[in-house]
């Protein structure tokens, strides 16, 4: 009965059998014993095989399965290799066996899922178990996840850089912005990285020609990356990117005015948001600022980027255009030494500011992903290889099929 009922849980068929159950209160173990009938036939299919004869000897495996309440569960089976007509001797795969050596599938769904909420050594102190040994079962599913990429209709991608530490040991995301995922990962932020990017496109049936859009920082790796690996693509230079280059110079004023003027000491998240993200005391010092007689530099600065902001909103291409000339003048006649320095920069990228109008793209995509996985850097504390950054950025934003891998992860 006790047997028959293990049976069913674990979905253990025929010619497999559970021959015995030990349970070890003290110890807080479960083993369940799993053999063969005598006289079974097996099919081994794979690698390019399909042959069925009997068991030409056993090996006994064993596999940590889901806790039993408090108590850890082990599978142990005598399983068969079969000889093959050419000579060869092969393990027959057992149908409750993971990716990983040493655990089954249901308990490497278990830990997926824990490895994608919180840091791997977190999971590896909750469930007893090595993070070594979990860190080996996240890089064979996500090469094996990458094997079943398909980038042969891969048209629009996002660039982007982040770091495992700060300053320090960059990887660059490749994200299909239509998708929203990320479909590649490379260390470095150099023009290699691009390259490295249409080769792996390739591989994975996609086509470098194919790619009509890409959007990224103004980077001059980058930029020279795409135009020698992606012939037909048109960059965009996306709002959020040019905005970080506006930002930093209203900051510099900002932070040069303050040597004189007490009034801007510890002010500098009132000129980095938005109006409608400020505080109430924000807001009542920022209309303090405004109304005052000083001329203040930093409000003129702040307006300027207010202005481009409102760019954005213009109905058609021409209006955009026209826009964009007009903050342009209006920045570079400021007298405001940092804003002149970023509409000079804006004005080198013009035509990949203005292609936003047209492909739209917005980076608010990769910006997304990219917090995710700094917000996983910052739960585990950083990673200590480049290797593990990669593969948990893989993990949490490349939505990779799990599921066709192991049926219990959804």
């Amino acid at each position: 009965m006790q047997t028959t009922l293990f049976e069913k849980a674990l979905h253990i068929k025929s010619p497999f059998y559970i021959k015995g159950v030990n349970f070890d209160l003290k110890g807080k173990r479960l083993d369940i014993f799993i053999d063969f009938k005598r006289g079974s036939f097996f099919t081994y299919d794979k690698e390019d095989y399909n042959e069925t004869c009997k068991a030409y000897d056993t090996k006994d495996k064993q596999w940590r399965h889901l806790n039993f309440f408090e108590h850890e569960c082990y599978l142990n089976a005598r399983v068969p290799r079969i000889k093959l007509k050419d000579g060869k001797v092969k393990l027959l795969p057992m149908p409750w066996e993971g990716l990983s050596t040493g655990f089954s599938l249901l308990f490497e769904a278990l830990a997926m899922q824990l490895c994608k909420a919180m840091p791997v050594k977190q999971v590896g102190d909750i469930i007893n178990e090595s993070d070594d040994k979990l860190w080996q079962m996240l890089n064979k599913y996500i090469d094996a996840g990458r094997e079943l990429e398909d980038f042969s209709e891969l048209k629009s991608v996002g660039v982007d850089e982040t770091s495992k530490k700060k300053n320090h040991d960059y990887i660059s995301l490749f994200v299909d912005m239509e998708k929203r995922k990320t479909v590649y990962i490379t260390e470095g932020k150099s023009s290699k990285t691009v390259n490295d990017f249409k080769e792996d496109l390739e591989l994975h049936g996609g086509n470098a020609k194919n790619i009509e859009n890409v959007s990224c920082d103004m980077s001059p790796a980058f930029i020279k990356g795409v135009k020698e690996n992606l012939p037909n693509a048109e960059i965009t230079f996306d709002k959020f990117h040019i905005l970080k280059i506006i930002n930093h110079a209203v900051n510099q004023v900002r932070k040069e005015e303050a040597k004189s003027l007490d009034l801007l000491k510890n002010t500098k998240f009132i000129f980095l948001k938005n109006s409608s993200n400020l505080t109430k005391q924000q807001s009542q010092k920022l209309t303090e600022l405004s109304i005052s007689k000083l001329n203040i530099k930093s409000i003129r600065a702040l307006h300027i980027r207010e202005n481009f902001q409102e760019i954005y909103n213009a109905e058609n291409n021409d209006d955009f255009e026209k826009l964009l000339k007009k903050w342009y003048f209006w920045a570079t006649h400021s007298r405001l030494e940092p804003i002149k320095k970023a509409a000079y920069t804006i004005k080198k990228h013009w035509e990949g500011v203005l292609k936003w109008f047209e492909s739209r793209i917005n980076n608010g995509i990769l910006e997304g992903l990219n917090s995710i996985i700094q917000a996983c850097k910052a739960k585990a504390r950083g990673y200590k290889t480049t290797k593990n950054f990669k593969i948990i950025a893989y993990l949490v934003t490349g939505d990779l099929k799990f599921d066709m891998l192991n049926p219990n992860i959804k």
